[in-house]
């Protein structure tokens, strides 16, 4: 990495609705893995890449949040918190903290990942682009036979037996030059899909940064689960000085 100090955001605001009913209770960030909270993982990591100010933007059951991470002081972290009054959205947040650097990373608090954040950090900064994303290559299957059809005619041009389709999808981990929150409204929903949007239409320099390791987003009781099958398999790529033996 370089040795620009690397600041986060978490973002921790959302209900998690489609992971219930393990967030009927505790909100996602809270839900553990491997015996220790999701986001608790994540905050470990950016410590461990030395980065040494993490805000969290909280909305939904904040001050179960609040009183689970504190301070930080526990992983020589100083941790914060931006509290929103209503849902902002991913980017919306961003609005409300005063005290952004010139560069920064943005979070999903609901990520796993080996990836190196201080090397992807990293890398933006030197790219001079006004925003890079983490991004992961996912493989669709049509579990049907695909037929293309050409004129009027609708005569059959081609056909694939249950075709696989490759996508670039992001990870849900940014990092951002403070000139992007020029394109954010304040204090009015405004999420990720709106800032890419907005930022293509305009021209504006973008990048993609794609990671081959291990990458789950936990969204739905499916990826939960598998969270929880592969921990013992990758808590030594996650965090390596709490791998079995490690």
């Amino acid at each position: 990495m370089t040795d620009l100090e690397m600041r986060a955001i978490l973002l921790a605001g959302g209900k998690g609705t489609r992971l219930r009913p393990y967030t009927t209770i505790i909100p996602k960030p809270l839900v553990p893995v491997g015996g220790q909270a999701i986001m608790e993982i994540m905050v470990k990591q950016l410590a461990r890449h030395r980065c040494k100010h993490i805000t969290v933007a909280v909305n939904h059951q904040a001050q179960l949040i609040m009183a689970y991470f504190g301070d930080g002081a526990r992983w020589n972290v100083r941790l914060d918190y931006s509290v929103e009054d209503k849902p902002l959205g991913t980017i919306g947040p961003l609005t409300l903290i005063e005290d952004l650097p010139e560069h920064f990373l943005v979070m999903n608090g609901d990520i796993l990942t080996d990836l190196d954040f201080g090397k992807f950090f990293g890398a933006h900064v030197s790219s001079g682009a006004l925003a890079t994303i983490s991004t992961y290559q996912r493989s669709l299957t049509v579990d049907f036979g695909v037929l293309a059809c050409g004129n009027e005619q609708r005569r059959i041009d081609s056909f694939s037996e249950k075709p696989v389709e490759h996508f670039q999808v992001s990870m849900g981990i940014y990092a951002f030059s403070k000139r992007v929150l020029e394109l954010v409204p304040a204090n009015e929903p405004f999420g990720f899909d709106d800032l890419m949007l907005s930022m293509i239409e305009r021209g504006l320099d973008v990048r993609a940064l794609p990671h081959d390791g291990y990458w789950l987003d936990i969204g739905r009781p499916d990826d939960y689960d598998r969270a929880n099958e592969d921990h013992a398999e990758i808590v030594g790529r996650l965090l390596p000085d709490e791998a079995p033996g490690g």
